[in-house]
Parts: C-alpha cells; structure tokens; sequence
C-alpha cells in the first residue's frame, strides 16, 4: 500500500469515527446484546445459545448497516464538498482515491466487529460464569462476518462510483437480502425448469453468498467449523471484494466528475 491510499485510508477512518450515526448503531447493537442476556435468563438453560444466537447477529446486522450507509457516501460526501477535486488535482490517481476510502472504511469495521465482539464474550461470560471450549469458534464467526462486511463495503462502493447515495443503498441492501438466502435460491432453481431455472440459477450464483458465510448458529450449538470451509470462504469472499473494487475502480476512471 503506497504513502497516498494510506492518506486516505487513515483520513477516511477518522472520519467515520467522528460520525453520530456509527456511534449510534454500535450503543444500538450493545443494548442488543444487553437483551440477549435478559432473554437469556427469561429462557431457562438455552442462555448461552439465545446470547450468541442474538449477540452475533446483532454485530453481523449492525456491521452491515455501518458499510452500507458509510460507504454509500464515500464517494458522493467528496464530490458534494468538493475536496475530490482537490485531491484529485494532486498526483492522486482515481483507482488510489477508490481504495484507500475501501480501507478506511475496512479498517473501521474490523475495530467496531472488534468493540462488538467484546460485548458479545462479556454477555456469554455472564450468563454462563466461564468460557467454554466450543465458545472459541465464535472468532471464525466473526471472522467470516468481517469478511461479509469486506464484501458489502467493495460493493457498496460499486453502486456510489455511478449512482445516487439513494439508489447505492437501495442496491446494496437488496444484494445483502438476496445473497443471505443465496443457498435457498439455488435450491429453489433446482427445483425449476425453463425460464424460471435458468433465471433463478444465474441470480443465486451473481449475487454475494452471504447465506455460506453465516455460521451463527451452528457456532451456538458448538458444532466446529471445517477448516475447507474456513478457506473457501476466504477465497470467495476476498475474491468477491476484489472484484466489486475492480468494478468501482474502472467506473469511477470513466465518471465525468464535471
């Protein structure tokens, strides 16, 4: 990484730390996991399965929230206080301005699933009184919901290189709801002939498979994790992100910014 993404890396972190609405979602997904302890003890002997079940999907749901309303915006924010092009008239290159707001943002989201996950531990601790052996595969949990979020980040900046704020996040969540019943819609397709499967098929193979990256519950029931899947989503994800950059990348090149 060169001397000016890191500029912009670092300067689009601080300005998404200095954002009300990201310290609102993170006091929103707190007070989430706070409920999960009072359903917990509502709900006698599944405590420890309520609290992850509802803490991780807190940090998982809020998390998505964070890159898509930030991430919308990263482009646009520029454009309306004309600092791009003051940037841009400097020896900064479109394709360096698109991934260091992509590793600013990235940077903010792996620290807030951080302060989360914290929150999440704190709350299974309480319930429970000690951690557990299986409780360890919360952080590949985690992990993969960092990689959901690199994902919705790349592609949420797909959708602001070209198009309205607005628009971005109507896109961008649409994608995150069809893509976290990706395996469903296959499944559906196999079930189809024609049109139908033809139409069905290419859609749950195009949109990001955010359904193979949600192991939520089979963490909570203290199920391990392949390691084959741990390096498949890997792949896929980062592959994913790499690709929606390069496409926000060679769109924003061809953008009149006039």
């Amino acid at each position: 990484m060169n001397a000016r993404i890191s500029h912009i890396a670092a300067n689009t972190f601080r300005e998404a730390v200095r954002d009300r609405v990201l310290y609102n979602l993170i006091a929103f997904a707190l007070l989430l996991v706070g409920a999960a302890i009072l359903v917990g003890q509502i709900s006698i002997d599944i405590e420890r399965l309520v609290v992850i079940n509802l803490g991780l999907t807190a940090v998982s749901l809020f998390g998505m929230l964070i890159a898509i309303f930030i991430g919308i915006g990263l482009v646009s924010k520029e454009i309306e206080k004309r600092t791009l092009y003051t940037m841009l008239s400097r020896p900064v290159r479109r394709w360096e301005f698109i991934i260091g707001k992509f590793f600013g943002l990235a940077g903010t989201l792996v620290v807030n699933t951080f302060f989360m996950a914290i929150g999440v531990f704190a709350a299974l601790l309480y319930v429970s009184h000690h951690l557990q052996r299986p409780d360890a595969w919360l952080l590949v949990a985690l992990y993969f919901i960092i990689l959901q979020l690199l994902m919705i980040t790349a592609i949420a900046l797909l959708f602001s290189s070209f198009s309205s704020p607005l628009l971005s996040a109507v896109f961008a969540f649409s994608l995150f709801v069809i893509g976290s019943f990706a395996e469903d819609l296959r499944g559906f397709a196999a079930m189809t002939k024609g049109l139908t499967h033809w139409v069905a098929g290419s859609a749950a193979y195009l949109v990001p498979n955010f359904s193979a990256l949600n192991v939520i519950s089979s963490v909570a029931h203290g199920e391990a994790v392949s390691r084959q899947l741990v390096f498949y989503n890997s792949a896929y994800a980062l592959f994913y992100a790499a690709l929606a950059l390069c496409g926000a990348v060679l769109i924003f090149e061809r953008r009149d910014l006039k």
